[in-house]
């Protein structure tokens, strides 16, 4: 396991992550919310859930995606803020002007973090001292600090970054690469959400290097086509390059009721509504997409999906609809309380 892998040598990335992006624009905004614990996604008494929460509110548990109305019930001091993204979106093109002065070879992820190849970069630095000057120059313009993780791969980069937040910078070198992945936790690999977790760690693997032992045939008998992808990842094995222009898979719109809807007739309606969005948004963009899908949470927060494939591809309003309509009688719809309604077509020509 000593050897160092091809691919390793291949490049120098960074991925670069701002620190609870969100919150902390609103905390620059308003000093008066400086080491208070901030919430950004709604009200505590509305259905929305949390975007973002500063460091002060992630230590009562709270953490993206949790409905506003938990949060509050483990932090009742918190300061509730709805988002706003036009102005987070001036921010991250600020960013991302930043990142152009060193290298063309930027994969945006979000907003608030992206991959950088610096390989061959603009300036003839080390990976090291771009992110370093990196994050000076965004905390001169802006004011908001991000973490940086510097890697031979996208992979090793992302996991880098998250290690010492906020404000940190981690470096993975090649020759050190197996030794940093050994004791990680799968979990850390991204990827690896809940339910693949709880089937990696009945399979007795919790930790990367509770793979190495076995073949990528024993891998195979325990976990199908995802063999190839944990055997790899476990060593810190990542050959995907830097994309800049990716292609986009899907195209939706969901929506979270104000209160729970159980009338069928009630989410017809929501449905509709979602059909237009979604056609009007697929015709702006010129595509059309064989596959539809039906996402529904049901009050409990269960989640499931509903999909269907169509020989040609469509983008008309009205077959949306009545496809939609479709979907929803092969669910629990009438029976049990529906929270959210998502609509998406994928699948482009």
């Amino acid at each position: 396991m000593n050897e160092v892998h091809p691919s390793l040598l291949k490049r120098k990335i960074i991925h670069f992550d701002m620190d609870a992006f969100y919150a902390s624009i609103e905390v620059r905004d308003d000093p008066n919310l400086l080491g208070r614990p901030v919430v950004v996604g709604g009200l505590p008494n509305s259905r929305a859930v949390v975007c973002t929460a500063n460091y002060e509110a992630r230590k009562y548990g709270i953490h993206s995606a949790m409905p506003c109305s938990q949060a509050f019930r483990l932090c009742p001091e918190a300061v509730f803020i709805k988002p706003n993204f036009e102005k987070y979106m001036a921010a991250s093109l600020q960013m991302r002007e930043i990142f152009k002065k060193y290298t063309p070879l930027i994969e945006p992820l979000s907003l608030d973090e992206a991959y950088l190849d610096v390989t061959n970069n603009e300036k003839g630095l080390y990976a090291v001292k771009i992110a370093k000057l990196i994050q000076d120059e965004i905390y001169e313009v802006s004011g908001l600090t991000g973490s940086a993780g510097v890697a031979p791969n996208k992979l090793l980069a992302k996991i880098a970054s998250d290690m010492n937040k906020p404000k940190g910078l981690t470096v993975v070198v090649p020759e050190k690469a197996i030794i940093f992945m050994a004791e990680l936790p799968l979990r850390k690999i991204h990827g690896v959400g809940p339910v693949t977790e709880k089937k990696l760690l009945s399979e007795g693997l919790q930790k990367c290097n509770d793979v190495w032992p076995y073949s990528f045939d024993e891998l195979k008998i325990k976990l199908g086509n995802r063999a190839q992808w944990l055997y790899d990842s476990s060593r810190g094995i990542d050959e995907r390059p830097v994309e800049t222009s990716r292609i986009r898979k899907s195209l939706g719109q969901e929506e979270t009721f104000v209160a729970d809807l159980l009338s069928v007739d009630e989410l017809k309606l929501k449905l509709i509504d979602l059909s237009h969005q979604v056609s009007e948004s697929l015709k702006e963009r010129n595509l059309k997409g064989r596959t539809l899908t039906l996402k529904i949470k049901y009050a409990d927060f269960t989640q499931i999906t509903r999909r269907k494939t169509f020989i040609e591809s469509i983008n008309d309003e009205s077959l949306l609809s009545q496809q939609a309509m479709e979907l929803l009688i092969g669910t629990e719809a009438g029976i049990r309380k529906i929270r959210l309604l998502g609509l998406s077509v994928s699948n482009f020509i």
